[in-house]
């Protein structure tokens, strides 16, 4: 899978490109898809330090305040960086769980650990994602992990140009 990194003027074009070469759009923009990133969560922390009760992790509030704002079908995200923050996405019912920048091994522990969750009443298993120091050289490593899908920003932001010519006689 791409993402959202891509040229400013670009987008349309490096998507369309991603997809004819086999590859599979993530998101379009910020509008189709909510990712909350380690960013947010950081912010969060300090801002709602106060105002969270213990038995609430800032994933599982800021999974509360999104599905307060936005519309029923529209897929929340969240990244995490340990096991401790993939236990409070499963526990806030999130859609996509995107493991981020996480070595195999931890990797291996986080899918494992998802696969293995029982679902607390209506919640349903989240997809997992890996993504971050995803290079071509282990990606089948990554992909061994049982992961459901690997983002790559590369394959749009760091895309190769072809030196193509028209020579005219």
């Amino acid at each position: 899978m791409d993402t959202r990194k891509t040229i400013p003027g670009w987008r349309y074009l490096e998507k369309y490109a991603v997809a004819v070469g086999g590859g599979v759009n993530h998101r379009m923009g910020l509008y189709d898809q909510v990712l909350v990133k380690d960013n947010h969560l950081d912010i969060m922390k300090d801002k709602l330090f106060y105002e969270t009760s213990p038995h609430t992790s800032i994933i599982g509030k800021a999974t509360d305040v999104l599905r307060q704002k936005i519309k029923k079908d529209v897929l929340i995200e969240v990244e995490t960086r340990t096991l401790e923050e993939v236990k409070s996405a499963l526990h806030a019912g999130v859609d996509i769980i995107l493991l981020d920048n996480m070595s195999i091994q931890q990797l291996n522990d986080a899918v494992r650990f998802v696969k293995d969750w029982e679902s607390e009443g209506e919640k349903r298993r989240p997809l997992t994602e890996a993504s971050g120091n995803i290079t071509l050289e282990n990606v089948h490593l990554v992909a061994q992990t049982g992961v459901d899908r690997i983002s790559v920003g590369a394959i749009t932001h760091s895309a190769k140009a072809l030196d193509i010519s028209l020579e005219i006689t």
